[in-house]
């Protein structure tokens, strides 16, 4: 299990290794031609679909009989085709997106025309790219296609290639000199976008891929991301090359961005893009298409910082969604409802790389239940963590109606009751649940619900509450009241509440909020506004009671608040609430409030 999102697994290296895996060969030639003019596309809700990965990294059995990665054909995927639009079409389902080597052969050496560009290998693509566009279209879906950041290495030709509809402009004159590497995997050359020809060739790449007439384009290996980072691996000038050159061309394409792209540059992913990799590849690169722990699990700790930038236009995409096939998946069926169900709230695209010919019935379920796909689909926001990132945690999101989407979920690896508290949705008292998975009116809770859920497990529900909101007493971190120890101390914040915070909390620093007064004792889910750059814990006492230790999920850098409740067990009257580094990193303290309950 990775603590950030920018470690190296086994699973990305084991793609770098093949994609590195160049092979030496004369450039082929195809003729280049010319696209329709339409809108650009607009992405108003996350796109839902198929992508043909999963299965060209997964060393199942009979998957890729033909080498590594070789499962990608043009049979094959016309048969994934075929099978979306009888089985998922009518749910919603529109994209047969074509992933990493269409342009090269098993052996990984690739196919380019005279103009430097990708071009089908004749193995895999016989009919080629258009045909195959089409072939997707005639069964009223879309068609996507993928190409990695750079000028690939094998593509340069020694710098006398030339660039389609740019006079006089070679692919020397589109690199740097010294021929810097760049992308998740150096396999392509740092385009060089202070040369004019530089933008003539992203141009040409996006005009064939519109004259193929696809709907879909995904630009792998950028950063910073990508497990790269430096003005070497900084691929922001070219997806704004890419943004451009697709409105050029006048057809409506999604552009999507991978993978584990660099939240510090959120504001570039979503003027260029509409959709952008949050984390690193799903696939476990095993005998089953995914696993638990490389990486389904990871995305719990991994999403949070970047839910407030996903929204109409651009989206966080936590990769392939790979609960429908059942063992192939490698998967419980607890697992596979929890994979979906994040996803769901999170506001992800909903793209599969099962076999859509092979889905068995619970993963036919989980794909196809209208209601999840509605919540996933429709105007709700994202959904965040309400509670600590710890094993058992509830995520939620206000719905513009006023009910609240409501997730629970058990990450440990052993049966456990998790319960979602209404103070912690800002409210108490009687509520209506509907649980969406079962398609199921569960009556009226007071005050909370619980669940006993299995290792891995959730429940998905929405809760209508009543009209009364719950009164809150705030605290500030930075109240002279307040006792600080260790290297404790009050900084600036232009985004807390009260303009400052209490940082440098490691090591056994702390800080203790003194009067804290309620009404009566029980157990209080205290609201903590915190900043915190990563997932961090902090021990969590109440007078000279016992110590909690809880993560705090990231608020995505260190200049934003965020918010997420703990349970404090307090008595009748004044009390202390500490909360104390110990022998690592703490998140920044803002404020905390607690809710007046009657």
């Amino acid at each position: 299990m990775r603590s950030s999102s920018y470690a190296v697994l086994p699973a990305r290296a084991l793609r770098a290794a093949v994609v590195l895996a160049l092979a030496a060969g004369a450039v082929t030639v195809a003729p280049a031609a010319h696209a329709e003019t339409t809108a650009p596309a607009p992405a108003a809700k996350p796109y839902m679909g198929w992508s043909s990965w999963s299965m060209q990294s997964s060393k199942y059995p009979g998957l890729n009989p033909d080498g590594d990665y070789s499962y990608l054909t043009e049979a094959n995927v016309l048969k994934q085709t075929d099978a979306m639009a009888a089985k998922l079409k009518k749910y919603g389902y529109e994209y047969v997106n074509i992933d990493a080597g269409w342009w090269r052969d098993n052996s990984w050496k690739p196919q380019f025309d005279q103009y430097a560009r990708q071009k089908a290998d004749p193995d895999r693509f016989p009919s080629g790219m258009k045909a195959v566009a089409d072939r997707i279209h005639a069964k009223g879906l879309k068609a996507g296609i993928y190409l990695p950041a750079g000028l690939e290495k094998e593509a340069y030709g020694d710098g006398k290639v030339p660039v389609w509809n740019a006079q006089g402009c070679t692919t020397a004159d589109i690199v740097y000199g010294d021929l810097r590497t760049t992308n998740g995997w150096d396999s392509s050359y740092k385009l060089d976008f202070s040369r004019p020809c530089t933008q003539k060739y992203i141009d040409s790449q996006a005009q064939l891929i519109a004259d193929w007439g696809y709907d879909f384009f995904k630009l792998d290996g950028v950063g910073p991301g990508s497990g790269k980072s430096g003005d070497q691996y900084d691929n922001v000038a070219d997806v704004a090359a890419w943004n451009q050159a697709i409105a050029a061309t006048g057809r409506p394409i999604h552009f999507e961005l991978s993978w584990s792209l660099d939240i510090g540059h959120a504001a570039d992913w979503k003027k260029y893009s509409n959709g952008w990799r949050v984390d690193t590849d799903v696939e476990c690169y095993c005998n089953t298409l995914v696993s638990w722990e490389n990486s389904v699990d990871d995305r719990w700790d991994d999403t949070p910082g970047w839910t407030r930038h996903a929204g109409p236009g651009g989206w966080n995409d936590l990769d392939s969604l790979d609960v429908g096939n059942g063992e192939m998946d490698g998967l419980t069926k607890a697992e596979r409802q929890s994979y979906a169900t994040l996803w769901a709230i999170a506001k992800s695209p909903l793209y599969t790389g099962d076999d859509l010919t092979r889905l068995d019935s619970y993963g036919l379920s989980l794909l196809t239940n209208r209601e999840v796909i509605a919540l996933n689909q429709g105007a709700a926001p994202p959904a965040r963590p309400v509670t600590a990132s710890d094993p058992q945690q509830v995520w939620a999101a206000k719905n513009p109606n006023g009910t609240y989407t409501v997730a629970l979920f058990n990450l440990a690896d052993a049966p456990a009751a998790v319960t979602a508290d209404w103070s912690t949705l800002g409210f108490t008292g009687k509520a209506a649940v509907r649980d969406l998975w079962n398609h199921e009116n569960l009556g009226t809770h007071k005050n909370k619900i619980t669940e006993a859920l299995p290792a891995h497990g959730s429940r998905l529900f929405t809760v209508t509450p009543p009209g009364g909101r719950l009164d809150w007493k705030g605290y500030e971190a930075e109240a002279p009241a307040n006792t600080l120890g260790g290297n404790a101390s009050v900084g600036d914040c232009a985004t807390c509440s009260g303009g400052k915070k209490v940082g440098n909390l490691y090591l056994g620093g702390k800080i203790r909020f003194n009067d804290v007064v309620v009404g009566k004792a029980g157990t209080y889910w205290v609201k903590v506004a915190y900043i915190s750059g990563d997932a961090r814990s902090v021990d969590v006492s109440a007078g000279s009671g016992g110590t909690t230790r809880h993560k705090l999920p990231s608020t995505g850098d260190w200049g934003t608040v965020g918010t997420v409740s703990v349970p404090v067990t307090l008595k009748a009257g004044t009390n202390t609430i500490t909360f104390d580094s110990g022998t690592s990193y703490a998140p920044d303290i803002d404020r905390i409030d607690v809710p007046r309950l009657s």
